[in-house]
This record gives C-alpha cells, sequence and structure tokens, in this order.
C-alpha cells in the first residue's frame, strides 16, 4: 500500500531520519515505534505530506500524489473541537471539507458513539473525544489511516475499547499506520513493526518474528524477601540473574531445569512468576534503558 524508500530529513547539522526504507502492506495494522528523538513523527509527518523530504520518496499505491490527502485520514495527537458543537454537528462539519465521505450513521456504529452523538464537545471524556477524532480521521473513508498515540492519556478500560475500535476498522479492509509508546498495544495491533533510533530503522518485522529471533529465554522472578542472593550466585552465571526492584529476574532456555535447581537449593518459590519476553524486553534490549529527550 505504501512504500517508502531512502527518505531522510535534514534540519542544518541534525537528521532526523536517516536514509530509511520500508513498505505497508494493505489491510495491515503498521507500527512505527521509538525512544523520544528517534525520528518517527518526522517520518510520519512526511507520509502524511505534512514535511517535505530532504530526500527520498513515499509512494502510494493506486492513488496519485496530488490526491493523497482525499485518500488519507489522520488522528493527530492534539487536535483542537470546536467549543459549543454536539458531537453530530462535528461530524457533519467535517463531511462538509471532503469530495467523498461516510454516511454518519456509518460512522456512529464504527465508533461507538450513540451514547455522546448530542453532547457538546466541552462535556466528552478523554475516551469520548478520542472515539470522536478517530471518527474524524475516518470520515472520507480513506483507504490510510494514520493514529498519532491516539490511546495516551486514556485509562486501561478506554485503551482496550480503542483497540476494538481499530480491529474494527481493519476489518473494513484499511491500511493502519500507528505511533505508540504502549508496548502491550503495538504487540496486541500490529501485524508489523518498525522500531527507530537515532533516525534510522534498527529493526522490522512481525512482533511474533522479532521476538523469536531475539529471545530464546524464558525469565522467572522471585521476591527479594527472605531469599539469600548467594545461592543465586552458586546456581548461574554471572548475567543470568538481576535484581529490579524487589524481585530477582533469572533468565533461562530451560525452565524445568532452573526450577528443579531452586528446589533442591531450598530457594522458595512463593510468588514465582514465569513470562516470556514481549515488546517492551525487545524495545529496551535495542534501544537502551535510558530515557533520552
Amino acid at each position: 500500500m505504501i512504500e517508502v524508500n531512502k527518505l531522510s530529513k535534514h534540519y542544518r547539522d541534525v537528521i532526523a531520519v536517516d536514509d530509511i526504507s520500508f513498505t505497508v502492506v494493505q489491510g495491515h495494522c503498521f507500527g512505527l515505534l521509538g525512544p523520544n528523538g528517534a525520528g518517527k513523527t518526522t517520518t510520519i509527518e512526511i507520509m502524511e505530506g505534512i514535511l517535505t523530504p530532504t530526500h527520498g520518496t513515499v509512494e502510494f499505491a493506486g492513488v496519485n500524489a496530488q490526491e493523497v490527502s482525499q485518500h488519507i485520514g489522520i488522528q493527530f495527537q492534539h487536535t483542537a473541537l470546536q467549543d459549543y458543537l454536539s458531537v453530530k454537528e462535528t461530524l457533519n462539519l467535517f463531511k462538509s471539507f471532503y469530495q467523498r465521505s461516510v454516511d454518519i450513521e456509518t460512522l456512529v456504529q464504527w465508533c461507538d458513539l450513540q451514547d455522546i452523538i448530542d453532547r457538546d464537545n466541552r462535556l466528552l471524556s478523554g475516551g469520548q473525544r478520542q472515539r470522536l477524532l478517530l471518527a474524524l480521521a475516518l470520515i472520507n473513508d480513506p483507504q490510510i489511516v494514520f493514529l498519532d498515540e491516539p490511546t495516551t492519556g486514556l485509562d486501561p478500560q478506554s485503551r482496550r475499547h480503542f483497540w476494538q475500535l481499530i480491529e474494527n476498522i481493519k476489518e473494513q479492509h484499511k491500511t493502519v499506520i500507528l505511533t505508540t509508546h504502549y508496548m502491550d498495544e503495538a504487540q496486541q495491533l500490529c501485524d508489523q513493526i518498525v522500531i527507530m533510533d537515532h533516525g534510522k530503522i534498527i529493526e522490522q518485522g512481525s512482533p511474533k518474528a522479532l521476538l523469536e529471533r531475539h529471545f530464546d529465554q524464558v525469565f522467572l522472578t522471585l521476591p527479594t524477601q527472605g531469599l539469600d542472593t548467594r545461592i543465586l550466585s552458586d546456581l548461574f552465571q554471572p548475567g543470568q540473574w538481576q535484581i529490579i526492584k524487589e524481585r530477582v529476574e533469572i533468565a533461562t532456555e530451560h525452565v524445568e531445569d532452573t526450577v528443579k535447581s531452586l528446589i533442591q537449593a531450598n530457594v522458595p518459590l512463593t510468588g514465582l512468576h514465569v513470562k516470556s519476553a514481549n515488546l517492551d524486553d525487545l524495545f529496551l534490549k535495542l534501544t537502551g534503558h535510558s530515557l533520552r529527550g
């Protein structure tokens, strides 16, 4: 659906995006991930046509370059809504901006707006506001929908509800471009992800394939309370275990053997957790633990 080829963006001495290439498959949810300052927002804004690249191209399959704005929908991270208008009036206002549009009743169903359709924009909660903004991004029946951190600041229930709305969009055979700081969100929704750092792509692929590529270990965690860590030094190699806050984390390729060794050493297993690596682990492994601005 989209082909990004050797894309770069320079600002005097700063290289925000550095010669990146990737493709987005039609009907997929594509995630663009990275720490602060990685270049993902600049990349998205070039794809949306807001910024002009220094080098490289963005091509949309079957869409004339001059008509791209009519075929994409964008939910910005921060969008001002007109005061004193209801949700229905706002939908009708934005509908008038486009040559073609989705029927209002269809949008209401897609984005679950039935209970707030006559409510003033000023009275919307965070989750309700995001549902309306999603509807506005879909109002021109776009082939491609850009969602820029759409669940930031939402409570867990609203986030999960919004995830279902994104799944509904994919069922309409639309392509979704998602930026997010929530790794569980990316792992749940994205068919393909690209991880950027310092303007470059450092890894890309499906979440499942990337986790299989980078991790062959499972992590066991135990509370440190009442645990003699000297026993762990005798049982495991340096670097195989670490203390994180008030828990010990042990990396192992053989869960049963590791648990057996702990039992034989009389290590208490109360509070034992077993987990596989997730996108949080991958993200930190590839980009580092320190926060950058």
